[in-house]
């Protein structure tokens, strides 16, 4: 996160003193084009909060909006010849709101939150009231499971059923939504391969459903939130989806995404653009500057602000004795995060017999300095940053500042990018 105001076409940051704008980062009207790449992962298509009566403020806009635990995040597009064209983004701190510092998880309410959201949407000089929301992770819960073959309007007889023995909730007090996972073209490759344990036929009569289910609490409050800021909102969906769509392209080798947010990080495991696995950390970036300060005895401030401008780096000379107390310090939080995800990654190879083939970093956690390179030393697979903006071609002059901010808005952009299909 950055403490930038918003400033009309210009890369020049612009510092203010108000609590409220605290902590935006914004580039207005940025001018370019670039082709809309978007996955089709758009999983919560029937879960829709009711629409706010208004239309776009400015006609072909679309806004994705990222409420986190510690910041909001938005990202403003608009359609130009069948292209995305970036025309504003930004970033607001929650902490302040609470009366703590940047960086920190908060638990807002949601006219605190309404608040938070209105006044980003004014510093960062957003026109498009249409927008795409997502929802925390944390906040739901995915599972794929097994059904018998069937036709999509027994599934959906059946599936409310099956899905009591999967959540921890009353049925009624939560919204499902599911998928039919497609079929594998090397599926019989593969099952041949464990005829051991599974047999042709019993494989070919199942089918693989991917089940998403959000409590309506949880909904009601977000539907709260984007009517006290006026928005138009199309859907609310799950913030994995966005992170994948903006992230990643279409491929057939597994690739691990790992999200580090403030209070937790979140990993899921795409294939072929289906998200077969995931597993919810509950340690984040706020635990590497908790483990800062218990280290040295120092502020969240002063150790929220070394862990940004040094990271895992060590300098040379006399400074070089502190940067290793801090490199140390960052990795018994960071060891403790990639043991977890070590046992995924090891627990999904053995499930389905495929290696992943990369990991991609994304949230804000990930722009430590030096964890792409700590990183694939744990898990032995390319590690590399998310960078959501190169889908979404922009000026020249921004593009050092958007591939550094960009894995902090890899779910905004997410959430722009399906808004902009309608």
């Amino acid at each position: 996160m950055h403490p930038f105001a918003a400033r009309q076409t210009c890369s020049t940051p612009v510092f203010l003193n108000s609590k409220a704008v605290h902590n935006v980062h914004v580039e207005k009207r940025v001018w370019g084009h670039a082709t809309i790449t978007t996955s089709h992962m758009g999983i919560l298509d029937r879960i829709r909060g009711s629409l706010i009566s208004g239309g776009s403020r400015r006609g072909g806009s679309v806004l994705g909006v990222d409420i986190g635990s510690s910041s909001i995040k938005v990202v403003q597009l608009r359609r130009e010849r069948g292209r995305a064209v970036l025309e504003t983004y930004g970033e607001i701190a929650l902490g302040p709101y609470s009366g703590t510092e940047v960086g920190r998880a908060t638990n807002l309410q949601p006219q605190e939150l309404a608040q938070a959201l209105t006044d980003l949407i004014s510093e960062a000089n957003v026109t498009a009231s249409n927008a795409g929301v997502s929802v925390p992770f944390s906040a739901s819960l995915t599972s794929v499971i097994e059904m018998p073959s069937m036709s999509n309007d027994q599934l959906a007889h059946m599936i409310p059923l099956e899905a009591r023995k999967y959540i921890p909730a009353n049925i009624n007090e939560v919204t499902l939504d599911w998928f039919v996972i497609p079929e594998d073209p090397a599926k019989e490759e593969w099952s041949r391969a464990r005829a051991e344990t599974t047999t042709e036929k019993e494989k070919a009569q199942k089918t693989e459903v991917l089940l998403v289910a959000i409590h309506n609490e949880v909904l009601g409050n977000f539907q709260a939130i984007t009517k006290r800021a006026g928005l138009n909102v199309g859907f609310y969906e799950l913030e994995i989806f966005g992170v994948v769509r903006s992230s990643l392209a279409h491929g057939i080798a597994p690739v691990m995404m790992v999200d580090i947010g403030s209070a937790t990080t979140k990993v899921y495991i795409v294939e072929r653009g289906i998200i077969r696995f995931s597993h919810l950390i509950n340690l984040g970036s706020q635990d590497l500057t908790l483990g800062i300060s218990r280290a040295f005895g120092w502020n969240f401030d002063r150790s929220e602000r070394v862990k940004r401008e040094q990271g895992l780096l060590v300098r040379e000379g006399v400074d070089g004795v502190q940067d290793k107390q801090v490199k140390e310090a960052l990795l018994s939080t960071l060891g403790r995060i990639f043991s977890d995800i070590n046992r995924v990654l090891l627990s999904y190879e053995k499930k389905y017999g495929r290696n992943v083939s990369r990991v991609v970093l994304a949230g804000g956690g990930s722009s430590l300095l030096g964890l792409p390179e700590y990183a694939s030393e744990l898990v032995s697979v390319e590690v590399e940053r998310s960078n959501p903006f190169q889908r979404i071609q922009t000026p020249a002059f921004l593009e050092d500042v958007l591939v550094e901010v960009g894995p902090e808005f890899a779910v905004a952009v997410g959430m722009a990018l399906r808004r902009m299909q309608g």
